[in-house]
């Protein structure tokens, strides 16, 4: 019997989302769609300069790996999160919000060492996509010091966000968990993140995937990225080199899915997207709590559109407490379509 079902590391970030237009964008000098790093004076001067706009997020813990974690837990998951966090207010709500979300954490953490927790602003334009601006401050020094070995072997899977390839302390945890968890028997997945890294960091992603992932979550943009291939059909044949299945989310259109034997389409429903911060961090969330739940790649990918759809129709990268409960209660989208992987 294992005492989790889902394991996860990533960075531990408060966010804050502000709407902005292009022409800020612009103006600030802040790349359109992707993450960018940025210190805590260039994070500063940014915000300085949007003080006026409106503030659409409250606080929340945040972080790519954290939103899935939580999600995952909010639907029903028993979960655990290895992250870092400074001994500040920010890091002391950090951890409260984990709790209320039922997250547990390493003990370790309730003595945080001195510094500044991690903050991520969030632009968000009216076309719905986000431009992260991370500072990350003591998630900067994650090690191999905050895994929890034994939380790690008493879980089912485990969960790696790809934005740990660029510290190269992360990028070193990462790997010590993906090599503890397969000496474990645990099954690993892992997100590519976002298209910076793929661009930047694709042998320190490489590294991590290892051999092969049990799971490999990522969107177009970052499949066709990291695989070098111009076409879909290419990308997907050759991500079955670094993973035994993968998940490929397509905004509006969905999401491709292959679980080892068999592809598959999956239909998202139509909506007004508003903000699409958290997108894909909850269709992970979704989809692994279908997994562990004995659902199809179908099924668990149905649920995972479900959801994505419903957080990019509102602000902030995750939904609310009270809104996890019906998402199975949904219609059924779309049958999935079989065929070979090729």
């Amino acid at each position: 019997m294992h005492q989790y079902d889902l394991y996860g590391i990533g960075a531990a970030l408060l966010d804050t989302e502000i709407e902005v237009s292009d022409g800020d964008l612009q103006s600030l000098g802040v790349d359109k769609g992707v993450m960018t790093l940025v210190d805590d004076r260039r994070q500063a001067q940014l915000v300085g300069e949007l003080k006026d706009h409106l503030v659409t997020a409250k606080r929340a813990c945040g972080g790519s790996a954290a939103n899935t974690i939580i999600t995952s837990s909010y639907l029903g998951l028993r979960t655990f999160y290895s992250c870092k966090v400074a001994d500040d207010d920010n890091g002391d709500f950090y951890l409260a919000d984990l709790a209320s979300a039922g997250v547990a954490y390493p003990a370790t953490l309730d003595q945080a060492e001195a510094g500044t927790t991690g903050k991520c602003l969030v632009l968000i334009t009216p076309d719905a996509e986000r431009s992260m601006n991370t500072f990350l401050g003591i998630s900067g020094e994650l090690s191999v010091a905050e895994l929890d070995r034994e939380a790690l072997r008493a879980s089912r899977w485990s969960y790696i966000e790809g934005y740990l390839v660029s510290s190269e302390t992360g990028r070193r945890a990462a790997v010590a968990l993906r090599e503890e968890a397969e000496d474990a028997g645990v099954k690993t997945a892992l997100s590519l993140s976002d298209p910076a890294m793929v661009q930047l960091f694709r042998d320190g992603l490489q590294e991590m995937i290892g051999e092969r992932v049990e799971l490999l979550f990522c969107n177009r943009d970052e499949a066709l990225g990291f695989t070098g291939e111009d076409s879909l059909e290419a990308a997907t044949r050759a991500l079955a080199r670094y993973c035994r299945s993968f998940a490929i989310t397509l905004g509006g259109d969905g999401a491709l899915l292959w679980d080892g034997e068999h592809q598959y389409r999956v239909a998202a429903p139509a909506v007004h997207a508003i903000d699409t911060n958290g997108a894909g961090d909850t269709f992970a969330g979704a989809f692994l709590y279908g997994l562990n739940r004995g659902m199809t790649f179908p099924e668990a990918g149905k649920l995972a559109c479900r959801a994505a759809a419903r957080v990019v129709s509102q602000y902030g990268p995750r939904l609310r407490a009270g809104q996890y409960g019906d998402l199975q209660q949904q219609p059924e989208l779309a049958e999935g379509n079989g065929g070979t992987a090729g």
